[in-house]
């Protein structure tokens, strides 16, 4: 099982490309979150510039002696026009966020398919499991990088163009002092980001700390927990893990706000050195009669805005940098190389009647970082039609073998062939097509019994469904239903569901099973939850179930396997004994060893 996953600590892509990107996906999904974005950027401009103007105009009013009556239209010219531009600007502000969530929700859709869709292999590796958490981190909230980023953006024009109207203003004086408050807002800038750049370096260790508490709440209000936690006195030993990570991320947030501590002395030190000169200078031109005290005002508060221009600009390009490292991830997520062929492998149709051979060539497999293969250098084939049996103790590698069957895993070596071709070649979901199964581990929606065992809600057969849950030995529990087939399933969605018990659960998935109408059908313990009685019942119905089909039965109870055409007992990965069960027995090797030792725990259970 390759592993694709190692990715270094440099992005694939960089902050362009990942600026580019954001652009084109909002121009495929809602192209008003660009117009808006310059829009916004404009009349916040605008609304600055006025800003600066307002008071200078005014005081030189004054100082000419202008009549009241020209100084209120003045003041009433202004207050309409920053009224106007304000209310544009708010106006821009609270409808930019629909767009913008638009657009982060279509990542999040990109996501969710990716994680849905992806190589099985991938669902078992750390190291996706840990990108799945970033990536869905970067787009689960407002103030993510996948949305953030246009506020970043909205910001960066309107400080570039802020910047570059005010230096026209300021242009007129001394060179020397732009030099002045350039360098200052530099330097002022470069030592604030090493300081506020901590938490960002230290983000990950934040992460452990809220990944952690997040994990103890969900467990903590998990309802399948809720009677472990009681039964064995879970709660105390949780509330002292809650704690101990609650007071490690204390100590962290303090070390945080001490190192930012700095970040405001340097601002000060900074503003007043930059401030006193600008301030001293501009005294100097009004004393000298060269400015009036409106040009004063008027390029005090240009100084004061150029800096404010020039660090927003570098802050905002600093920001989009660190948000382009977390849309990187999130890219490299959707975009990862997938170890299996889907829509580029060949097309395979799904026809039930035509014989389906499973053959496995010198196969052996072995999971990434262990020592040795769980299966070795297996040679098996499973004949159309057939009723194939697998048993074996716990760890001989039963249900690794059935993955390999299934396509979930690619042997490490060796092949599998459906009917003498490599389903490497084949697009992989149309090879999922060609079995249906009842696993351990299986998924409910919280939905109706009819949309649970369709797994649709289009062009459903219902007298089909009613077939499948008679064979399950479900139909007349679903009858007593409030709704029958209609009757919601889990309260986490409808207040009218119900709860099913672990045996009806199965039940419920082998209707599902048999509704697929799959050529072969793989059951891995599908009666582990079920009463004698019940399983007895799923035994006699095995044949009619599986009618036509090739199916592939795990079990660990060796007296259920009787009614399959082979049985193959496992261990250490490989074909220890093979045969049906009659002849397995008159083997007296392994298989009627474990036969003899489960025979003798019922006897006696039966005594007791």
């Amino acid at each position: 099982m390759a592993n694709k996953l190692d990715h270094t600590s440099k992005p694939k892509y960089n902050m362009w490309q990942n600026t580019s990107y954001m652009i084109q996906l909002a121009w495929q999904t809602r192209k008003s979150v660009i117009y808006l974005c310059l829009a916004a950027a404009f009349f916040s401009v605008a609304g600055s510039v006025l800003e600066l103007y307002i008071a200078p105009v005014i005081l030189g009013q004054v100082e000419i002696k202008s009549s009241l009556a020209d100084l209120l239209k003045i003041i009433g010219g202004f207050t309409v026009v920053l009224m106007l531009v304000s209310g544009i600007r708010s106006y821009l502000n609270e409808n930019t966020l629909f767009g913008r969530v638009e657009v982060r929700t279509r990542i999040i859709e990109k996501i969710h398919y990716k994680l849905c869709t992806t190589s099985y292999p991938h669902l078992e590796d750390v190291a996706f499991q840990k990108l799945v958490d970033k990536a869905f981190q970067s787009a689960n909230s407002n103030q993510e990088a996948t949305e953030a980023i246009w506020t970043t953006l909205t910001d960066l024009m309107k400080n570039i163009l802020g910047f570059i109207i005010f230096l026209l203003v300021l242009s007129s004086l001394n060179g020397l002092l732009l030099v002045v408050i350039l360098l200052t807002s530099v330097a002022g800038y470069f030592i604030n980001k090493h300081i506020n750049e901590w938490e960002y370096r230290h983000r990950d260790e934040d992460f452990g700390y809220t990944q952690k508490m997040s994990y103890i709440n969900e467990n903590a209000q998990n309802l399948a927990l809720a009677k472990d936690i009681r039964i064995f006195g879970m709660q105390s030993w949780l509330e002292d893990v809650y704690q101990r990570t609650l007071n490690l991320r204390r100590a962290f947030v303090k070390r945080r706000e001490l190192v930012y501590i700095w970040t405001n002395v340097v601002d000060v030190v900074l503003a007043f050195a930059r401030n006193g000169v600008a301030y001293y200078y501009l005294i100097t031109l009004v004393l000298q009669g060269s400015i009036s005290a409106a040009e004063f005002l008027l390029y005090f508060n240009a100084v004061n805005g150029f800096t404010t221009w020039v660090t927003e600009i570098l802050t905002g390009f600093s920001l989009l940098h660190l948000q382009s490292i977390d849309i990187s991830l999130v890219r490299e997520f959707i975009e990862m190389d997938e170890p299996f062929q889907f829509e580029t492998g060949e097309k395979l149709e799904k026809k039930l009647g035509i014989p389906y051979e499973i053959e496995l060539k010198n196969v052996s497999f072995r999971y990434p970082g262990a020592k040795k293969d769980t299966i070795h250098q297996m040679n098996l084939v499973i004949h159309p039609g057939e009723k194939l049996a697998i048993v074996g103790l716990n760890g001989a590698g039963k249900t690794t073998l059935v993955k390999l069957i299934c396509g979930f895993y690619d042997p490490t070596e060796g092949e599998v062939l459906l009917n003498g071709r490599n389903i490497k070649m084949y697009n992989r979901y149309d090879y999922y097509q060609m079995f249906s199964a009842v696993f351990q581990e299986f998924s409910v929606l919280e939905t109706n019994v009819l949309e649970n065992i369709t797994q649709t809600d289009e062009q459903i057969d219902e007298q089909k469904v009613t077939e499948c849950l008679e064979k399950a030995g479900l139909k007349e529990r679903v009858e007593q239903l409030p709704d029958g087939i209609n009757t919601h399933i889990g309260r986490l969605v409808y207040e009218d569901g119900i709860q099913m018990s672990g045996g009806e659960m199965q039940r419920l998935m082998l209707a599902r099973a048999l509704y697929k109408d799959a050529p072969m059908i793989v059951l891995d313990e599908p009666t582990a939850a079920l009463d004698p009685i019940a399983e007895n019942d799923i035994y006699l119905k095995y044949n009619e179930m599986t009618a036509g089909r090739t199916s592939v039965f795990i079990s660990h109870r060796l007296a259920s396997t009787r009614f399959c055409d082979r049985i193959l007992l496992l261990a250490s990965g490989r074909i220890l004994e093979e045969g049906t069960h009659d002849e397995l027995l008159h083997k007296q090797g392994e298989y009627a060893a474990l036969f003899d030792v489960q025979s003798k725990y019922y006897q006696e259970g039966r005594d007791f």
